[in-house]
């Protein structure tokens, strides 16, 4: 058996995050086939798949890599070329005399000095943005991966993570997915950290053109619905509006349909893929796409008491009150900053607090 050396791409030079390997191969087929439709198919992977991995990589690199008209399909943007054309040139480099090539695709991304910490998080745009403003932040590094809230609080509990992010309802739903959360976490010795208020509801096509007023709407004209995975505190709480509603999980097209990120959500209902969604305002207005508003919550960020006194989590929580985040804040629809930064005890998880 013959082995042979391959090449990848990663964020950062050293200790970087590993770049998707599928990307390489969309933005190849893209300029081969001149479209998005045609490039998925020449990959193996689902439309929704490819725009949500363009879409990614775009704010990860702050910079558009494909243009996308109506009616003339897909090209290129220039990073998209310059991304394309130094894998190439690494390759052939890497085929002759196996030597490594480095590219600076859109904003600089310097590695910063001082502490890491590793955060396992339900999905939120905010917090997204501060991990990458935080890349050019002296002091703490946020390591964070984006999975579902229940497993972001098991990983917490199982001391596998620095913290856990994950967000409950601020009306009466709040009290029956409290139950939920807390059974993951201690009470004497976690604390909570707040992060935002965001707003979420269903995310349509744009214009709303079949009418949706709710979850019996879309069951009814049997529209094509993307789910958020399971054990995610969105999945949670859309199983408990579905329900409120008595309305049959079965009957909904495309219940078993499941997407990970609010972005990838709207990205879904974006691309004609499916015709209603639910998730934050601000991924649904990234998308233009139209949205009904359902349920207001707040983040947390759970971390335990003894190491509020470290100088990550204080670095932390200092830039949860800096005026960085609350310009990242007011940039997104449906989010509000008020009180970013402060402490409570996981005991004051209660419908008190989260009305608080």
């Amino acid at each position: 058996m013959q082995i042979f050396p391959s090449l990848s791409w990663k964020l950062d030079a050293e200790a970087g995050e590993a770049i998707d390997p599928r990307l390489i191969p969309v933005l190849e087929a893209i300029a081969a086939h001149g479209t998005l439709a045609q490039a998925a198919i020449t990959c193996g992977i689902s439309y929704r798949a490819a725009w949500g991995l363009l879409r990614q990589y775009e704010l990860v690199l702050g910079s558009p890599l494909v243009m996308l008209e109506r009616g003339r399909g897909a090209r290129l943007a220039a990073a998209g070329e310059k991304i394309l054309a130094a894998h190439r040139a690494a390759k052939q480099r890497l085929e002759r005399l196996l030597l490594p090539v480095a590219i600076d695709v859109g904003l600089p991304r310097p590695r910063p000095a001082g502490w890491r910490l590793n955060i396992a998080a339900s999905h939120d745009l905010a917090l997204a943005a501060l991990r990458d403003a935080s890349a050019s932040a002296r002091g703490v590094t946020l390591q964070m991966a984006f999975m579902g809230s229940l497993h972001a609080l098991q990983q917490f509990r199982e001391g596998r993570i620095d913290a856990a992010g994950f967000h409950v309802p601020l009306d009466g739903r709040a009290r029956s997915l409290i139950a939920v959360f807390r059974r993951k976490l201690d009470a004497r010795d976690d604390r909570l950290v707040r992060v935002v208020d965001r707003e979420q509801g269903l995310i349509l096509r744009r214009g709303n053109p079949a009418r949706v007023s709710g979850f019996h709407d879309i069951a009814r004209k049997r529209l094509r619905f993307i789910n958020r995975q399971r054990g995610s505190g969105t999945r949670l709480l859309i199983d408990r509006l579905i329900a409120e509603a008595g309305i049959d999980a079965a009957r909904i097209t495309g219940y078993a349909t499941e997407e990970f990120t609010h972005a990838a959500v709207a990205a879904t209902v974006a691309s004609g893929a499916a015709d209603a969604g639910f998730g934050l305002r601000a991924a649904a207005a990234e998308c233009a796409l139209a949205f009904l508003p359902r349920v207001e919550e707040r983040y947390y960020l759970a971390i335990r008491a003894d190491a509020l006194a470290t100088p990550p989590v204080r670095r932390l929580i200092e830039l949860l009150q800096s005026a960085v985040f609350k310009k990242i804040v007011s940039r997104l629809p449906g989010y509000r900053g008020e009180l970013a930064g402060s402490v409570v005890r996981a005991s004051a998880l209660a419908e008190r607090d989260v009305r608080g």
